[in-house]
């Protein structure tokens, strides 16, 4: 976690100040591309299991929409019921409105272990008005520290808006309405581990981290304002099912899965490279303070310049 947040009261249209008719250009494809992404009704009870909570988690409308509580009290979480080894995960989320400084949102793939793979999705809370901050994380094999956090360019407590995790053995890819914003290469030739071969269970849950959360701490949670209550709704994976020690993948069903295989295409990198460019907030790759003997060797590779 990053215990040195920026101060996010800059509002939004300050980060578009300075903007070339190219780059607003690409700011209306990606809020068009926000539109098309596709809906996948589920049932909820089927796929997930609410984990801890004391009631603070409920699936509701005919299992089609999973809500998560936080109060002073305790936050609540829900896991998959599956694990998986590669795949595409997608889920719809609507964040926590309002006043949220202090709250976590959370949406991973995570194994178990003192030496687990994990692929966060946390979606820092904030002050009414100020821009939400989401913080994307990498482990593998144990290893952490692989922080980068962007401003979301849209309020995500107005409506639903799906967050993507594609995983495969080539790079693992963060999406955010079919946008990629971050991608982490596969670098094992130079000696970086790789989540390749602990099948992850997806999680979700909400929690109180007042500590760190919201402008490095300094903002704390406004217990008047709770409960806190952000929505999931459309979980789909398309992915490798682990099951009793084999992957589903094994079969010869696994030649539909395309997204095994899938790279980006240039109008994605040129998304994510304008994305990095325009949103970022922290990259872990380019804190010299915090590796004073060099920065990880994965940087290089995963550069999006």
């Amino acid at each position: 976690m990053i215990n040195s947040l920026s101060s996010t009261s800059t509002s939004l249209a300050f980060a578009f100040m300075g903007f070339g008719k190219a780059s607003i250009l690409l700011l209306v494809s990606l809020l068009l591309s926000s539109s098309l992404v596709a809906i996948y009704a589920g049932n909820l009870h089927r796929d997930l299991d609410i984990t801890w909570g004391d009631g603070r988690a409920k699936i509701l409308n005919n299992d089609e929409l999973l809500t998560l509580s936080l109060d002073m009290a305790s936050g609540s979480g829900f896991q998959s019921k599956r694990e998986y080894l590669f795949g595409k995960i997608d889920m719809q989320i609507k964040l926590v409105p309002g006043n949220s400084a202090g709250t976590v949102t959370a949406y991973y793939l995570s194994s178990q272990g003192p030496s687990h793979d994990e692929i966060d999705f946390e979606f820092l809370g904030n002050l009414s008005g100020d821009p939400y901050i989401v913080h994307t994380n990498v482990y593998s094999h144990g290893k952490r520290n692989r922080e980068q956090q962007f401003y979301i360019w849209f309020d995500p407590t107005k409506d639903f808006h799906t967050y993507s995790i594609l995983w495969n053995p080539r790079h693992i890819i963060f999406y955010v309405d079919g946008t990629p914003i971050r991608e982490f290469k596969n670098a094992e030739s130079n000696g970086v581990p790789f989540p390749k071969s602990q099948p992850m269970r997806l999680y979700g849950s909400i929690w109180n981290a007042d500590d760190w959360a919201t402008r490095g701490g300094l903002v704390k949670t406004d217990w008047t304002k709770a409960p806190f209550t952000a929505s999931f709704r459309n979980f789909r994976a398309d992915a490798c099912v682990w099951s009793s020690g084999a992957s589903s993948c094994a079969s010869s069903s696994s030649k539909n899965n395309t997204w095994m295989s899938q790279e980006m295409d240039s109008t994605s990198q040129k998304r994510l490279r304008w994305v990095q460019r325009n949103f970022m907030v922290y990259n872990y790759c380019t804190d010299f303070k915090r590796f004073p003997q060099g920065l990880p060797p994965e940087c290089t590779i995963n550069s999006a310049a």
